[in-house]
């Protein structure tokens, strides 16, 4: 919260002129009144109203200033008059106003174009730049009228002034990648698929794997569901790859390769965050190495995450990508300590991405990993898609240990049971059928509500449709087996308790409730952990109380100059769309660090960090000026009957009539922000 001299931000009134600033009320909203470690905001404005911290602030040419910043997106849209048109006769009237030459007679022009654009304007960029502009003529009506009256340029008009804007929508700002998503669904609704997938490649490169395995956290900011449903975003972003991949075109790259500038860099992990990080470093000019354990690129999605779900061919064409920006892999190399001194000294810069690939305990009595079916998820997941992507044989010690008739994961007629409730756990069980099993079991001490938070709607009901039991309100006491072979699991029942202090309920045990499962098989899916085991002891890289690399979680680097981290390793088990983000971010403060020796952030990203602090979306937002009961599409997924009996890609992704109806529904809402500092 901030003190604010002046503010109209979301409906709140704040006036406290002729007051001493120790008595100023704070707004209740997140305002970024510091704009960075070495400057502090005069003012805020956007969609929403504006704010001054200071009461030196040129009103006039700020709502001027603010003006401006339309003109470029309102030339690049151009759908309807209210907007393009409206917008530059803002600008016009204001600096007319601002240079000393206005009249009354523009002011209420202003106040009329405003209003126009307001109601008839066809997309929420239009419809709401007026609204901060409108706020400052009404309560700085005298401040207008002075330079009005005397034909005076406003007070700050010829002196330079640091005016920074940047565009956002509620869905862009809850991407953790911030993907400019109105501006994908445009290209999809244009039929222009290149145009759509270079807006999700210039933060997202790897747009197959995020268009189907994302948990589409903008889904739930979109502005859409206040009116019927939201958009179905994620299955929309797929369609700009699929369609470059299923016509052999050459990879559509939204950044143009610098040349090389004599920087290099080495990168631990060829994953999601290590791929992305390679790719916008690599796009910038620098140098990169990228050393990968395994023989096969892509990390976790590419050993984890199952071929129903996420296609190889699919996600190597993400990975081609990457390496077509001129990436050099280096792989079946498991860093060592010894290299990662190496590595300060021939590198500029090191980002560590290596993954959490360490299945964490379920924590109950006789847990032991010499029990024939205690299974760990991460090598679970391992050797079923080793197998079904790259036909690689399950070695023979795995076969005796968990009691395999074969050379792959075969489980016809066991009962498995998993512990869990996120994404690992769910393609544990949803494999688990697919290999054959007769029952299988999930585990989870939250509800059916919470698995759905923690994964996706469509997952869960899959996974149901498909067989899987899940048991709410529960966790292993015991694992029972005979000889060291797993015979049974004693399941301890838990009710929610409301807290009478109004805080969150609690799980208490249910005396007496405990039951007997017999099964063949746990897996234990609660978490990961990462292996360190690979950085120099020396070093004392500071650690986070979840045993993850230190970062401040804006420009990843660790406690020691020069190395960064950024994915699982840095904050846990993460989403895919979390890694990318990070590593995103990660690449760009590299990208200056190995120039200048200083890490920084650009103002683009100063601003995404103080628009995610305010939220974009508002869910108490009234939506009007749209037609509401527009369905959401479905698209079209394999029969139960069929899917589970195979690995074939399960949901077939929009038709073209489908992801024109579904594009449609966008409503296209761009924001813009602006701070003077």
């Amino acid at each position: 919260m901030a003190k604010v001299y002046f503010s109209t931000w979301n409906g709140e009134l704040i006036n406290n002129a002729g007051k001493p600033e120790e008595e100023w009320e704070e707004s209740a909203y997140n305002l970024p009144a510091t704009y960075d470690d070495h400057r502090d905001s005069k003012a805020f404005i956007g969609w929403d109203g504006v704010s001054l911290f200071n009461e030196d602030v040129d009103v006039i040419r700020l709502a001027m200033e603010y003006a401006a910043q339309y003109q470029v997106y309102s030339e690049a849209c151009g759908r309807c008059a209210p907007g393009r048109w409206g917008g530059q006769i803002l600008y016009d009237q204001l600096d007319k106003i601002a240079r000393g030459e206005g009249a009354v007679a523009d002011l209420d022009h202003l106040k009329e174009i405003g209003k126009s654009m307001q109601i008839t304007s066809k997309c929420e960029i239009g419809k709401t730049v007026p609204n901060p502009i409108l706020d400052l003529m009404t309560h700085f009506e005298d401040v207008f009228m002075d330079c009005i009256e005397n034909q005076k340029p406003s007070k700050h008009y010829n002196q330079d002034a640091s005016y920074i804007a940047k565009i956002t929508a509620p869905c862009t700002d809850a991407c953790p990648a911030h993907v400019d998503i109105p501006g994908y669904i445009e290209g999809v609704r244009d039929l222009r698929f290149d145009d759509s997938l270079e807006a999700t490649r210039q933060t997202m490169p790897l747009a197959h794997t995020c268009g189907r395995v994302c948990p589409h956290p903008c889904e739930d900011a979109c502005r859409r569901t206040n009116l019927d449903e939201p958009i179905s975003i994620m299955a929309l972003k797929r369609l700009g790859a699929d369609w470059e991949t299923d016509h052999d075109y050459n990879f559509f790259h939204p950044l143009e390769k610098k040349p090389a500038n004599g920087k290099k860099v080495a990168i631990v992990g060829a994953g999601p965050a290590g791929l992305t990080a390679a790719y916008y470093l690599a796009a910038d000019g620098v140098e990169v190495d990228c050393y990968e354990e395994l023989s096969v690129l892509g990390g976790e999605v590419t050993v984890g995450v199952p071929e129903y779900r996420m296609p190889w061919d699919k996600y190597q064409k993400d990975i081609e990508c990457v390496g077509d920006m001129g990436v050099n892999f280096i792989m079946n190399h498991k860093v060592s300590a010894d290299d990662m001194r190496r590595f300060e000294k021939e590198y500029d810069a090191t980002m560590i991405a290596s993954g959490t690939r360490l299945s964490k305990k379920v924590r109950c009595d006789n847990e032991r990993p010499e029990i024939q079916g205690y299974w760990g998820a991460i090598d679970f997941l391992d050797w079923v898609n080793l197998y079904e992507k790259f036909d690689i044989k399950t070695p023979k010690a795995t076969q005796e240990q968990q009691m395999l008739p074969g050379d792959f994961v075969d489980l016809t007629g066991k009962t498995v049971a998993c512990v869990g409730g996120g994404f690992t756990s769910m393609d544990v069980v949803r494999c688990s059928i697919r290999a054959g099993a007769k029952r299988v079991i999930m585990i989870y001490r939250r509800d059916e509500k919470t698995i759905i938070r923690n994964t996706t709607y469509e997952e869960y009901h899959e996974a149901v449709e498909e067989g899987v039991e899940f048991i709410f309100h529960s966790a292993v006491n015991t694992m029972i087996d005979e000889d060291n072979v797993l015979k049974a699991l004693d399941v301890d029942k838990f009710e929610l308790v409301p807290d009478p202090d109004g805080g969150r309920p609690q799980l208490v045990k249910i005396e007496g409730a405990t039951e007997r499962i017999e099964v063949d098989y746990l897996i234990p899916a609660v978490s990961q952990s990462a292996d360190f085991s690979h950085l120099p002891e020396e070093w004392e890289l500071e650690m986070t109380s979840w045993a993850s690399l230190k970062t401040n979680g804006k420009d990843y680097m660790t406690s020691r100059k020069g190395v960064f981290a950024a994915g699982d390793c840095e904050y846990g088990p993460m989403t895919i769309v979390n890694a990318v983000g990070q590593a995103k971010r990660g690449a760009s403060v590299m990208s200056r660090y190995v120039h200048t020796g200083e890490v920084t952030l650009t103002d683009d990203e100063i601003m995404e960090d103080h628009l995610t602090k305010l939220k974009v979306y508002d869910k108490k937002e009234k939506i009007t000026g749209w037609l509401p009961g527009l369905a959401r599409q479905q698209s079209e997924i394999v029969d139960v009957d069929i899917r589970k009996f195979n690995n074939v890609e399960v949901n077939m992704g929009f038709t073209q009539e489908e992801a024109l109806a579904e594009a449609d529904r966008c409503m296209r809402c761009y924001y813009i922000a602006m701070v003077q500092a």
